[in-house]
């Protein structure tokens, strides 16, 4: 039963994990009081980084850039080393978890085929610019950031947004930069997330590099065959909103299922939440209807990284209707999952979807879990988006569930997409697609009346400013 093999991941962690996020505690703290000031602690810490890293490739980069910080020298090569090495030791730290969860789970895993790389061109004024903006940032340490600091972030970002390639970078630097806004003064903060923003630090630093765009890119195939949907993660920020898909795909060539992902995504203000959300992803009509409907789809010519299908409307349609939960107890076990590219190995990364029962609800100090066999495995109602009819009291209520496994924090948590629940003696399945094409609970739907139409509103607002 995957309820018990999750259980099992309760036992022990992979060898070395606290080590290794010690290494990486050691470069987040020295970020917080900034690299131009570094003492005998945020020294030492420099030095065990290199230490750790002394046998890689990185070493000698590593060991160099430790030494010249130290020594009061900070260049973007030196942040790059550091950055790297960071994200190194965390891809090492996520690829030890997902094996361990695939080991658990019994999923297998085809490896990570690199593609082409095409010779460094010319370089990014707009890189340039989120290098030289993320430079300063670690120069002057977290404890430093002033709104002038923040601010400097806006040409950076708009010179990104402006180059469809760097969109990605452009999403990060905004939603640092909104954080870092919303904190300062940060050393007034009791509990700064110092690791979280070296996170986004670090993928920054990387993303900004010209040569290869930081990373070797996943081969790319195209696809076709029917596409079955699982759930929809649902990541909001302030700034902006994606939806992830998670489905199986069944190749027409009649090869065997895989586990993909694919997401579309909108840029936001921090007023417009709960079901407006889907609004502002109504240039992805087929998606949203296949979400709403919990209908399958097929695809065709579909562009594959790794695990990630680059989402066309155009090159896919509506099919029959499908349950979620019967596609994922007679496909899920069977499903090949993808590896993940380089870039993107990181605990947090890590959402599994597996579809769990016969669990009992229970309460750890405030938290919900799903024990299996006297094992619980912790909730995660705290991910359950706004613009879905999910709640915990479903959650709570429910007899299965269809869900993300993910780590963080330290621990193992299942991250609820869909629940089978009875309410009022009535069998009821919940899931956070459910609203995509339009809210169904009345109640719901009267309050989303009363308040207005946020996206209509602000894109009225905004057409009228265009024509002046």
């Amino acid at each position: 039963m995957i309820g018990t093999q999750l259980a099992v991941l309760r036992d022990g962690a992979p060898t070395g994990l606290t080590d290794v996020l010690d290494l990486v505690g050691g470069l987040d703290d020295a970020l917080v009081g900034g690299l131009a000031r570094v003492g005998e602690a945020d020294a030492a810490a420099l030095a065990a980084l290199a230490g750790a890293l002394a046998a890689t490739p990185l070493g000698d980069r590593v060991a160099e850039a430790a030494g010249k910080v130290t020594a009061g020298s900070v260049l973007e090569e030196h942040l790059l080393a550091l950055a790297g090495a960071r994200c190194a030791l965390l891809g090492a730290t996520h690829d030890a978890l997902l094996g361990q969860l695939d080991t658990a789970l019994g999923r297998a895993r085809a490896p990570w085929t690199p593609g082409t790389v095409d010779p460094p061109g010319a370089g990014s004024p707009a890189r340039a610019g989120a290098r030289a903006w993320l430079h300063e940032v670690a120069v002057t340490g977290w404890g430093g950031v002033d709104h002038e600091l923040v601010a400097g972030a806006g040409a950076p970002i708009e010179a990104a947004l402006a180059e469809p390639g760097l969109r990605r970078l452009a999403v990060l630097l905004d939603g640092l930069a909104a954080e870092l806004r919303a904190c300062v003064p940060v050393a007034t903060m009791a509990q700064p997330p110092v690791r979280r923003w070296a996170d986004l630090w670090a993928r920054g630093v990387l993303l900004a590099q010209d040569a290869t765009a930081a990373s070797v890119p996943t081969a790319v195939e195209e696809v076709s065959g029917r596409l079955l949907v699982l759930g929809v993660d649902v990541h909001e920020h302030d700034t902006a909103v994606q939806a992830q898909l998670h489905a199986i795909l069944e190749p027409a060539d009649g090869g065997p299922s895989r586990l993909v992902r694919c997401a579309v995504g909108a840029v936001k203000v921090e007023t417009i939440v709960g079901p407006a959300l889907w609004r502002l992803l109504d240039a992805h009509p087929v998606l949203l209807a296949a979400l709403a409907e919990r209908r399958g789809l097929m695809v065709t010519g579909l562009p594959l990284h790794g695990a990630d299908l680059l989402w066309h409307d155009d090159r896919v349609r509506l099919g029959e209707p499908a349950d979620p939960f019967a596609t994922a107890r007679v496909l899920l076990p069977t499903a090949v999952a993808a590896a993940s590219a380089p870039l993107d190995r990181h605990p947090v990364g890590i959402a599994e979807p597996v579809l769990v029962e016969g669990y009992t609800v229970g309460d750890d100090d405030g938290a919900m879990t799903f024990a299996f066999g006297g094992q619980p495995i912790a909730v995660a109602v705290d991910r359950l988006p706004s613009c879905g009819p999910l709640t915990p009291d479903l959650v709570a209520a429910s007899s299965a569930c269809l869900g993300l496994v993910r780590w963080d924090d330290g621990r193992w948590l299942l991250q609820p997409l869909a629940v089978r629940a009875t309410v009022k003696r009535r069998p009821v399945d919940a899931h956070t697609g459910d609203w995509a094409a339009g809210v169904t609970d009345p109640k719901v739907a009267k309050a989303e009346a009363r308040a207005g139409d946020a996206v209509a509103v602000l894109r009225e607002r905004a057409g009228r400013l265009l024509r002046r």
